[in-house]
């Protein structure tokens, strides 16, 4: 499993538009399992609406994880998401 840790500096946090993006972006790794993690509340990183109800605003930290045979593409993927999106 790999993983990194996120303090998230967007205005208005994880919200509809960037959640959707991140969703899709996970989906391209089938078959690996990306999480996100805040406040010890871990979901998929695919499921869009569990995904928002982490309420993750501006200054929070959130861990990212992956998990499976492509882990090492998708975290990197995922970090470079997050650092250009949120």
């Amino acid at each position: 499993m790999k993983q990194f840790t996120y303090t998230i500096t967007d205005p208005l946090g994880i919200h509809a538009r960037p959640a959707g993006l991140l969703a899709k972006a996970a989906k391209a790794y089938a078959d690996t399992t990306v999480t996100v993690t805040k406040d010890g509340n871990t979901v998929k990183a695919t499921q869009l609406m569990k995904l928002m109800s982490l309420t993750v605003k501006q200054g929070n930290e959130v861990t990212v994880a992956a998990e499976g045979p492509q882990e090492d593409e998708a975290i990197a993927a995922m970090e470079a998401f997050f650092k250009a999106n949120l």
